[in-house]
């Protein structure tokens, strides 16, 4: 089976966590005992009804609150599918959240409140999905339920939505679905109460979108995260490289370059642990082993000889700023990518974005927490990296205070 990663993303009470609660639930993916548990919750905070919301809000602070503060994360299975839920939280000062839960993601989901319609949190969570690449949209239009489930509610928020959705350039499909998380209206089952709705339950939806094809298998890149060497009689000679492939395909006998050292050699067998392979593509993780002897190390990369990465000192990102002590001009961070690691300096911001109008706020010299924007920075040494556009692994990196050992800042390359 393969795995779907998806987030939600919505405005404050929009019904992110009782979504995921509702369709936990109905899809019989909680166990007795987890079930008991939140029954027993739900009686002890007065609620009239179980409160699915606390299958994913854990912490205290959630419960008393009844919001979503971190990111939580919930596995589970159909005979389909396998998934993996990033339940991100609403509030403005959470956006840095949602950057990191859907990071990941193949899929986002847009919660949209059928009372109040698209608001600046829905546009703020859709640009960000947009600007981390996720190509597929649903649109879920919660509690129809408190609208008279009204089909005329529902297509003007749909319609707004596209409106405003028609400038973002990275997403391939959205799909509407009107929900009612409470009562369980078209999440698992069809809903009898909207005969006027045609299309897909929102479970059958997630069970059968396609995003096999989002990986970068053109460009061929391996960060090498660990060089093998057991020293013992049976494999006295042996040195591999270990790591995860990033984009593109690696096979025996393929000719390589050796980053940024840039010497060339060919791929002499590729390990697993299911025995040699034939070939290696993303994200598979493997043991790949040369024919020559050469110097290599954690941060280097092996990539295919006629297809060369960028590599440069000088990169030109967009940024989310995650910490909530405002960045200083020209402030020098340590920079993660991949497997590398090097000192940099901002050295230029060119702008911040208007999440609400998409426009470009110029004349700004820091970032404060949340703001998403463009810099200029140089690093200390050359940067082996695509675009994010290109490649979201090798395109995406992390700041962090050398001081505070605090991640300030995560990156898309441009």
């Amino acid at each position: 089976m393969d795995l779907l990663r998806f987030t939600t993303a919505g405005s404050v009470d929009d019904g992110k966590s009782t979504l995921i609660g509702r369709l936990l639930y109905d899809s019989k993916s909680i166990f007795e005992d987890q079930l008991e548990a939140m029954e027993e919750s739900s009686r002890r905070r007065g609620d009239e009804n179980v409160n699915l919301a606390l299958l994913t809000d854990g912490l205290k602070a959630e419960r008393e609150q009844g919001i979503t503060i971190d990111v939580a994360y919930r596995y589970f299975a159909t005979p389909k599918r396998k998934f993996i839920i990033a339940d991100t939280p609403g509030h403005t000062q959470y956006t840095r959240n949602m950057v990191t839960g859907a990071s990941t993601a193949n899929l986002a989901i847009i919660l949209i409140d059928a009372r109040k319609g698209v608001i600046e949190q829905t546009k703020r969570h859709s640009f960000i999905a947009n600007l981390l690449r996720i190509q597929h949209l649903v649109v879920a239009v919660n509690k129809m339920d408190l609208v008279d489930y009204s089909e005329e509610v529902y297509q003007k928020i749909v319609q707004d939505f596209r409106n405003f959705a028609s400038r973002l350039d990275n997403i391939v499909e959205i799909t509407d679905i009107p929900i009612s998380a409470l009562n369980g209206d078209n999440v698992v089952d069809k809903s009898e109460n909207m005969p006027w709705y045609q299309g897909p339950t929102f479970l059958y939806h997630l069970e059968h979108v396609y995003v096999g094809g989002e990986e970068n298998h053109v460009d061929a890149r391996f960060p090498v995260q660990w060089v093998i060497r057991p020293m013992s009689d049976e494999w006295h000679d042996f040195r591999g490289y270990a790591g995860r492939v990033a984009g593109g395909v690696f096979k025996p006998g393929d000719e390589v370059t050796v980053l940024p050292s840039g010497f060339k050699t060919r791929v002499k067998a590729i390990h697993s642990p299911d025995g040699e392979k034939a070939e290696a593509f993303a994200p598979q993780s493997v043991c790949i082993t040369l024919t020559e002897e050469i110097d290599i190390s954690r941060g280097d990369t092996l990539v295919k000889t006629n297809n060369p990465p960028q590599v440069s000192q000088d990169i030109e990102a967009m940024i989310c700023w995650f910490s909530n002590k405002p960045m200083p001009p020209h402030a020098k961070f340590v920079l993660r990518h991949t497997t590398q690691e090097t000192k940099a300096i901002i050295q230029d911001v060119k702008y911040h974005v208007d999440i609400n109008t998409l426009h470009k706020i110029e004349g700004v010299d820091s970032f404060s927490m949340n703001d998403i924007g463009r810099i200029s920075l140089r690093t200390a040494t050359p940067l082996i990296h695509d675009s994010y556009r290109r490649n979201r692994i090798t395109g995406s990196f992390i700041l962090i205070d050398p001081g505070t050992n605090e991640t300030v800042a995560a990156g898309m390359i441009i």
